[in-house]
């Protein structure tokens, strides 16, 4: 009989059994990034977003319920927790939900691996129009967030107002930042949707802005995710008219992506103060590279943006779904996920939910 310490040490073989297999899609990408909603109410009503409350749902599961799908995900190999809505600082219990999605980095398989299986604790963030964020911050990371993304599309009070529809609330996001950035949450990511004609003449002004505060700035192009149907290609901003723009300000250096799979080319200026990303799904699509996988506020599994389907996961939960059947359906349902999105293209269809119900 084995002692209590010789438990923790398996043979080879037994270990082998315990690490679960990669999460694959069928073309060979692995899906190591979750984005979960965890509402889709919102304080804000952006411009390139909510055209009102059309289609409004504001459905949120119970955090158990979030959990456990979660829980699922990691022990499939996921490496990458962020936390959407909506705005996921309106939902109460997210503390404790972080407090609870923290302790699953330190829920260890019997050979000593993580949960996810690649000796890595759980990179845990989240994204928030900032609005609630300075009072959130502290507890958010004494809870156990890694890292915070602060959705922000002006620098200037009046632009901002124009694009968010909420007064006041300018110096707000500001103060969150700073908060964020002063309890350990940093460097802040703040994310930028540019529209030509609403805030493009702020790229400049952003890279000011991530040279005095620390922050990296990261401009996205605009994608047709809007309730509407506002969208329109000569609205979007390219990745090549930003890096003019931005060169012509001050010269860039660009900088080594983190990993194959990330999003944002990366930049700094001449003089190494500052860093700015760009995304560019439109002009620069990088689908070939998609680590990511998204459940929205009602439970359901979205394999890209531009899904026209849902696969309800929640739906396999109540049906009464063991954990092992809870994680064959997420298997089945990412060998379904799309080789890419077709924006711009003839025959081009927005998805069957905007970005408030599907989670950014």
């Amino acid at each position: 009989m084995r002692s209590h310490r010789e438990t923790a040490v398996l043979e080879p073989e037994e270990q082998a059994l315990q690490v679960p297999e990669r999460l694959r899609d069928k073309f060979g990408r692995a899906i190591t990034d979750l984005r979960v909603s965890v509402t889709d109410r919102c304080n804000y009503k952006c411009v390139y977003c909510r055209t009102g409350n059309e289609g409004a749902q504001y459905t949120e599961l119970a955090s158990e319920d979030y959990l456990r799908m979660v829980r699922a995900f990691v022990s499939l190999g996921v490496e990458k927790v962020r936390l959407t809505g909506g705005e996921p600082l309106l939902r109460s219990g997210l503390i404790e939900m972080v407090r609870e999605l923290a302790e699953m980095r330190t829920a260890f398989l019997p050979d000593g691996t993580f949960a996810n299986g690649n000796g890595r604790p759980l990179d845990l963030a989240l994204t928030t129009n900032g609005h609630l964020l300075e009072g959130l911050a502290q507890p958010l990371k004494d809870s156990g967030l890694n890292r915070i993304t602060v959705s922000m599309d002006a620098v200037d009070a009046e632009t901002f107002t124009a694009i968010t529809r909420v007064p006041r609330s300018h110096e707000r996001v500001l103060a969150g930042i700073r908060k964020a950035q002063a309890v350990g949450l940093g460097p802040v990511k703040v994310n930028c949707v540019l529209l030509r004609g609403f805030n493009d003449g702020q790229i400049e002004q952003f890279a000011e802005f991530s040279r005095r505060e620390g922050v990296i700035v990261r401009f996205i192009e605009w994608m047709p995710l809007e309730e509407g149907r506002s969208w329109k290609r000569e609205s979007v901003v390219s990745m090549d008219e930003i890096v003019e723009r931005l060169n012509a300000y001050r010269p860039l250096v660009e900088l080594a992506p983190h990993a194959a799979s990330e999003t944002a080319k990366r930049f700094t200026f001449s003089d190494g103060l500052g860093e700015i990303g760009i995304i560019a799904p439109v002009s620069r699509p990088f689908c070939g590279h998609c680590s990511r996988v998204r459940l929205t506020s009602d439970g359901k599994i979205r394999t890209c943006l531009f899904s026209q389907s849902d696969h309800d996961l929640y739906g396999e939960m109540l049906r009464g779904g063991t954990d092992e059947e809870v994680s064959a359906y997420i298997r089945m349902i990412l060998m379904r996920k799309e080789a890419r999105h077709h924006i711009g293209e003839p025959g081009f269809e927005k998805p069957s939910r905007s970005m408030v119900h599907i989670g950014g």
